[in-house]
C-alpha cells in the first residue's frame, strides 16, 4: 500500500474551505435595516432628522427629498447597528416647517413612518 503525504495540498484545501466559510458568514451577516417614509402632506420633505435621546439630531440622506404623496425606502447606516430600537424622528419640509418629533421602534418589521 502506498501512502501519499502532501501537506501543501492539504493546507491549500483547508485554506480554501476557510475562505469559503468566512465569505458565506460575511454574506449572511449583512443585514440592512430598512423602513419606509410616506409623505402624506402637500409639501415636499427636504430632511429627515433622527435622534436617540431627543437632544442630538442626525440626518438621513434623502437626496432631493420626498415629494408630497410619495413613499421612499430608507436604510439605516451601519454605525447605528449597536444602538437602541427606539428613535425619535422629525421631518423638515420645503417651506421650512418641522414636524413634531415622534418616537418609533425600528426593530419592528415592515415599519412605515407617515408624516401628515
Amino acid at each position: 500500500m502506498r501512502v501519499y503525504n502532501n501537506p501543501g495540498k492539504a493546507l491549500s484545501f483547508a485554506f480554501a474551505i476557510a475562505l469559503v466559510c468566512s465569505a458565506f458568514a460575511f454574506a449572511t451577516s449583512k443585514v440592512d435595516y430598512r423602513f419606509k417614509v410616506h409623505n402624506n402632506t402637500k409639501v415636499a420633505i427636504k430632511k429627515i432628522l433622527v435622534s436617540e435621546d431627543g437632544k442630538k439630531w442626525g440626518q438621513f440622506d434623502i437626496g432631493d427629498g420626498i415629494a408630497a404623496g410619495a413613499t421612499d425606502e430608507l436604510v439605516w447606516d451601519k454605525s447605528t447597528d449597536g444602538g437602541n430600537c427606539e428613535w425619535k424622528f422629525k421631518a423638515v419640509f420645503a417651506n421650512g416647517e418641522e414636524s413634531e418629533p415622534v418616537e418609533f421602534d425600528f426593530c419592528e418589521k415592515n415599519l412605515v413612518l407617515e408624516f401628515s
